[in-house]
């Protein structure tokens, strides 16, 4: 599945550019009730039906009046009253004033709303401190967004932002995507449920949890098939059952050299995979390729690897499936504060922690140990440092990039 660089080492742009190439996105659609929407991604371009505020208003609790009035005496009678909802009504006489609330509409003829607290009250006589600069405070029709104007569009996933605005212009159903469906499971005889007794050299099986635990932050139907095995016959089976019922399969563990085979003779038997040895650090074996009716990622074993490659392989992939605008997280230049211990050769995803030092300065320390089965340094950390493929150690007082962690993994 393409080209690798002289190591035999697929830098991650590649690998990514390959893996997009190589993934088709869901066409159904479903319409949904706006509360029900958040997080799925819109399958139409929404514009305005209507204008924004759909009249011009008060933008404070004060008084409506024609500038040419104040021009002739700065004290005015009052002449009614126009509340949000409940509007003045009927002629506004010459040489007077009307209270008015925010959100309000301003009467026809109002030339500016002068703030209460600018003023004097005796009964219904209202004396003004100064002469308003002409529509002052007066929110425009259509000053937020006019009619026809485009608000959001497809491909957008809809935040907590974006269902209010959708509300606002009283739009009440949405046309999305319908969701995913991704099967996942680990293999390997060395794992164990949570809740079952440790035997010699079992560990638990830690990585489903953490896929999981990704995966349901992107909105999707999640199968979890559990742990299976180093056996063909139930590794075939479960193959099959995951691609049956999934757009995307996902497991981890089985695609290293050296590991059990089955992984390998079984997808290749069943579908067209490749075996990826990519240029970074952690998370050098990985997978990817095309089932009968799915596409599935093969992750590494190792629990720091696996979460560094979905989180930087399989989350846009997953995006892409789901016809969403990806938009990759962005990268800060920071000061490392520790030294960053790296060979050159791979893309290095160090944990790390960054924060803001007294000089204002983004800066970055090492979480410690950055062995790909040290947990515990993810879970302390807050960013990746990244450490571009040919650099070799970062001293102290250098510039490393980072990236701060999403809402995947925060």
């Amino acid at each position: 599945m393409g080209c690798c660089d002289v190591q035999g080492l697929k830098p991650l742009d590649l690998a990514m550019q390959e893996m997009l190439d190589n993934i088709d996105a869901v066409t159904e659609t479903l319409t949904l009730d706006l509360a029900d929407a958040l997080d799925y991604i819109l399958a139409e371009d929404i514009s305005s039906p209507m204008n924004v505020p759909p009249f011009d208003n008060s933008a404070m609790d004060g008084y409506a009046v024609r500038i040419t009035d104040l021009t002739q005496s700065m004290t005015l009678p009052l002449a009614g009253k126009a509340f949000a909802g409940q509007p003045f009504m009927g002629a506004w006489p010459i040489g007077s004033c009307i209270r008015i609330m925010t959100g309000a509409p301003v009467p026809a003829g109002c030339e500016a709303v002068i703030m209460q607290e600018s003023t004097q009250v005796d009964g219904d006589l209202i004396t003004f401190d100064n002469i308003p600069p002409m529509y002052d405070n007066i929110r425009n029709a259509a000053e937020d967004i006019a009619i026809g104007q485009a608000v959001l569009t497809k491909g957008r996933r809809l935040t907590p932002r974006d269902i209010p605005m959708l509300a606002t212009i009283g739009v009440d159903k949405v046309t999305v995507y319908r969701r995913l469906k991704v099967a996942i499971f680990s293999t390997g005889d060395e794992l164990k449920s949570l809740g079952q007794p440790l035997g010699n050299g079992e560990i638990y099986d830690s990585n489903r949890y953490s896929i999981n635990a990704m995966l349901s932050r992107l909105n999707l139907d999640i199968v979890d098939f559990g742990i299976v095995p180093d056996n063909e016959d139930l590794l075939r089976e479960t193959f099959i059952k995951a691609d049956a019922v999934a757009d995307a399969v996902i497991t981890s563990g089985g695609v290293s050299v050296g590991e059990a085979d089955y992984t390998k003779i079984l997808l290749e038997e069943l579908g067209e995979i490749g075996f990826w040895k990519l240029a970074i650090k952690p998370g050098k074996p990985f997978a990817f390729g095309s089932l009968p009716n799915s596409k599935f990622f093969g992750l590494p074993g190792n629990p720091v690897s696996a979460t560094v490659t979905f989180h930087q392989l399989v989350v846009p992939a997953l995006a892409k499936m789901t016809n969403q605008e990806f938009t990759p997280t962005p990268r800060f230049n920071a000061v490392a504060a520790t030294r960053l211990k790296k060979a050159p050769g791979r893309m290095d995803f160090q944990r790390a922690i960054y924060s803001v030092n007294a000089q204002g300065q983004l800066e970055v320390v090492s979480t410690g140990s950055q062995g790909s089965g040290v947990f515990s340094s993810l879970s302390h950390s807050n960013c990746y440092a990244i450490i571009e493929q040919d650099r070799g150690n970062v001293e102290i007082g250098e510039t490393v990039t980072i990236e701060p962690f999403n809402e995947i993994l925060n």
